[in-house]
This record gives C-alpha cells, sequence and structure tokens, in this order.
C-alpha cells in the first residue's frame, strides 16, 4: 500500500449520497468542510468489531470536549451505503458524530486511503484514518500504520484531542448498577447529573443478574459506582468522592 500524508492538501471534492427521512439528499465536500473546522476519523466498515466497540463509541464520548475545543462537527467516514450508515449510527445510539456514507469510495480513493479487502470478502474498503480539517484543508492526519490487518493505534479519539487541546481533561468512564424502585439508586444518578458527569447505568434483571453484581463489585447492594475503572462504592461513597474532588479542584 501507498498510504501518503496529505497535511497541507484540500480534501477531495466528492458527493455523499446521504438519506434523511426517506428522501436522498446529496452532501458536497464544500458543505461541508467550508469554513469549518471538522473532525474526520474513518474506518473500514459498518459494525465491524474495532470500528463498533473502540472507535466510534470513543468519538462520541469525547465529541463534546472536542467542540469545546473549537470543532464543528466530527464526522465519520466509511466506504458503505447511507441505509447501512443510518442504522449504525442508529444501533451506536452516536448522536453526538454525523456518518457520511462513501458508498463508491469517492472519498476515500481522493485521500488516497482506498485499500483491497478481498481476503475478508470485503472489496475496497478505506484504511483507518483520521484527520483535523480546517476550511476545507487537511491540518493534521493520524495514518494507522501500514501493517498486515486493521491496526488501530493512532487514529482514535483520545490521540486527537490531544493534539487540539492537549490540556483538555478527558471525561470520567462511569458506570452505575442500579435496580428499578432504589432511592439510593435515584440519589446517585442526581449526584452525578449535578456534577455535570455522564453515565451508563444497567438495571438489575435487565442489563445484568446478582451473580454479576457480586462478581464484579463484591457486593449485592446497589447502587454500585465506578468510576476510571476504580469501584467507588453506593450512594453515600460517591457524595464523598464528588466532594473530594471539587475541594481538589478548588
Amino acid at each position: 500500500m501507498n498510504l501518503k500524508n496529505r497535511e497541507g492538501r484540500p480534501v477531495p471534492n466528492v458527493v455523499f449520497r446521504t438519506r434523511r427521512d426517506h428522501e436522498w439528499v446529496d452532501v458536497t465536500s464544500d458543505e461541508v468542510f467550508r469554513g469549518r473546522t471538522v473532525v474526520v476519523f474513518a474506518l473500514p466498515g459498518a459494525f465491524t468489531p474495532t470500528c463498533s466497540s473502540t472507535h466510534v463509541p470513543r468519538y462520541n464520548q469525547l465529541a463534546p470536549a472536542l467542540r469545546q475545543a473549537g470543532v464543528d462537527e466530527i464526522i465519520c467516514v466509511s466506504v458503505n451505503d447511507a441505509f447501512v450508515m443510518n442504522e449504525w449510527q442508529a444501533e451506536q445510539k452516536a448522536s453526538n458524530l454525523t456518518f457520511l456514507p462513501d458508498g463508491n469510495g469517492d472519498f476515500s480513493r481522493g485521500m488516497g486511503m482506498l485499500v483491497a479487502k478481498e481476503d475478508l470478502g470485503f472489496g475496497d474498503r478505506s484504511w483507518r484514518y483520521s484527520m483535523l480539517v480546517k476550511d476545507g484543508k487537511i491540518e493534521k492526519m493520524f495514518i494507522e500504520p501500514d501493517q498486515p490487518g486493521d491496526p488501530f493505534e493512532v487514529s482514535d479519539a483520545d490521540t486527537m484531542l490531544a493534539h487540539i487541546a492537549p490540556e483538555a481533561t478527558p471525561p470520567l468512564d462511569v458506570t452505575v448498577f442500579t435496580r428499578e424502585g432504589c432511592p439510593y439508586c435515584v440519589r446517585a444518578k442526581g449526584l452525578l447529573r449535578d456534577a455535570g458527569i455522564r453515565f451508563d447505568e444497567l438495571v438489575l434483571n435487565r442489563d445484568y443478574g446478582e451473580v454479576t453484581l457480586r462478581a464484579v463489585a463484591g457486593a449485592s447492594m446497589v447502587p454500585q459506582v465506578f468510576i476510571n475503572g476504580a469501584h467507588v462504592g453506593g450512594s453515600d461513597d460517591l457524595e464523598q468522592y464528588l466532594a473530594g474532588r471539587d475541594k481538589a479542584a478548588a
């Protein structure tokens, strides 16, 4: 493969065939990029493992931080049609991102990033990369190394955020184990919302069972709060954690 860095050059002038409200809508490169600051991350295919488990979710999570740093839009590009891209975005709940279908590979080809994936039965697909585009010109590219398989080392959201805003603090990764009708769970979620902290909620007998809770938290009572991989505990423990965090920030 001949994966060339295109920093300093304009993005390809193409038409993206998108689908909105059961209608075809053509979107040009000018409409997407002109006069705007845009982050693009491109990947091999919708619904594929790394793309679905890591690449898209983290960009979706860090989108508010990227926008705070001056980015107007965060775009995911893949050589898939509009129907597939729309369904994938819905499945990923990636409302902070824009998914652009590059069904014919025109954009990827113009970027010099269209590669053969016949060995996987994929045909031609985009190589994995990310870039920062300002007013239609590529300012920075992070291209995955030319190695067999599907390397994922430099095109991630954290690398892009560190480039754009090295002083920015990434959001906390928070999960709360709860059950329906639990007042302490309501309190814990309220504490997090009041602190402006987003979280994932796992509900007993819907998302997990008691065995899972005991195995993960070493406890059978809810709520159980985890932050950045560490077990914080219940609502009282969370309140103490947040008070200490506020004190440290003062």
